[in-house]
């Protein structure tokens, strides 16, 4: 009987990958948009630092204060100055004079129409009443408890998030990541101020405390590893702010207020757990790694211009239907229950299964978490 031999493998065939010289026509255009888009970054820059100059000079000063610190106590040891998208976060802070104006804008039209200024009114003839003295401290207290509503809001209400997530997109926290922010994200703070204005607060005062509020902000994303217990429950530290950009489930919807923890205590989404400390941070989504990309990001899957001028009666009835779900939306953040927090000691009770809350960032945990 005859044994027949197995054929011969083929011979290994080397392919070597294709080249940009091999495709000169497709690569063209890519290249083209690619220069195009960083002209426009590097003139929007160059606009918002002849708008105000003073940023450079933040700048320069936080990462003289802040930066020293980080590498003394550091939160995260061995995370570089220049860490990954960095450069993304310094053009931010380059650009807030520009994106500042856009935010005005779009807050000066939200405060109008979130009619933020009928409680201001009504809460007016109270603060008339009060001694000058006193006035200083009952206005940072309401004008956190604003604050804390909207930051609230951003986060639970969907459509808000969509903008919000920019922001804690960035999964290093340090000097320079605070300045992530979409432009229309930072329009949050118009109707506390102008709550606050309308209350009978002067508007230097009222000034003061946004001004504050964002410097506080910058300085609360630091990389250091500091605690401040005794000080926890009195006023916000950066160990409060680091729980709150935290990608685990037990701290989604939590840790909302500027100044005064006493709000997420009252409110029930107060979270400082003691037995661990928050190690990972960003969202889920898939969130572009570019300026231009963060910044269209809140619009994707809306009608373009050629749709809406095509289907006129659909975008009118989508126009009418996105205010009345964002008030639907706000309605069920405000009156949900209480968001259930661990007990002390208590290492990790429901991780396994997230809480079922209304809250966009609950449901950004993955499938599979690594560890």
């Amino acid at each position: 009987m005859t044994t027949l031999a197995p054929p011969p493998p083929p011979p290994a065939v080397t392919v070597s990958p294709p080249s940009l010289a091999d495709e000169p026509i497709r690569g063209r255009p890519h290249a083209l948009r690619s220069w195009i888009l960083r002209l426009v970054a590097l003139g929007t820059v160059a606009a918002s630092v002849a708008i105000d100059r003073s940023v450079v000079i933040l700048l320069l000063v936080l990462f003289l204060l802040v930066v020293p610190f980080e590498k003394m106590f550091p939160r995260r040891r061995g995370q570089r100055i220049r860490r990954p998208l960095a450069a993304l976060d310094v053009r931010y802070a380059l650009t807030a004079a520009l994106f500042g104006i856009a935010s005005i804008t779009v807050g000066a039209i939200i405060a109008v129409v979130s009619f933020a200024w009928l409680p201001g009114l009504a809460l007016r003839p109270f603060v008339a009443m009060l001694p000058n003295w006193l006035m200083p401290f009952v206005g940072v207290a309401v004008f956190d408890l604003a604050i804390y509503w909207a930051h609230r809001w951003s986060h639970e209400v969907p459509v808000l998030w969509r903008f919000h997530a920019v922001h804690h997109s960035t999964e290093h926290l340090d000097w320079i990541s605070g300045f992530r922010n979409h432009p229309f994200d930072g329009a949050v703070v118009a109707p506390p101020a102008v709550f606050l204005l309308a209350a009978g607060f002067n508007a230097e005062f009222t000034g003061v405390l946004a001004v504050a509020q964002v410097i506080t902000g910058l300085f609360l994303h630091a990389n250091v590893r500091w605690r401040w217990k005794p000080l926890h429950r009195i006023v916000i530290t950066p160990e409060f702010h680091h729980w709150h950009h935290s990608y685990e489930a037990d701290a989604h919807c939590s840790n909302y207020s500027v100044f005064l923890p006493v709000w997420d205590i009252i409110f029930g989404t107060y979270y400082m757990p003691t037995n661990k400390r928050p190690v990972r941070y960003g969202v889920s989504e898939d969130m572009p790694t570019t300026m231009w990309g963060q910044l269209c990001f809140p619009f994707l899957g809306v009608r373009p211009a050629s749709q809406i001028l095509r289907h006129p009666w659909h975008s009118i009835r989508d126009g009418v239907h996105v205010p009345k779900r964002i008030v639907s939306d706000v309605w069920r953040s405000t009156t949900r229950p209480r968001t259930p927090r661990p007990k002390r000691g208590d290492p990790l009770p429901w991780a396994l299964t997230p809480p079922d809350i209304s809250c966009p960032q609950s449901h950004h945990q993955p499938a599979h978490q690594s560890s």
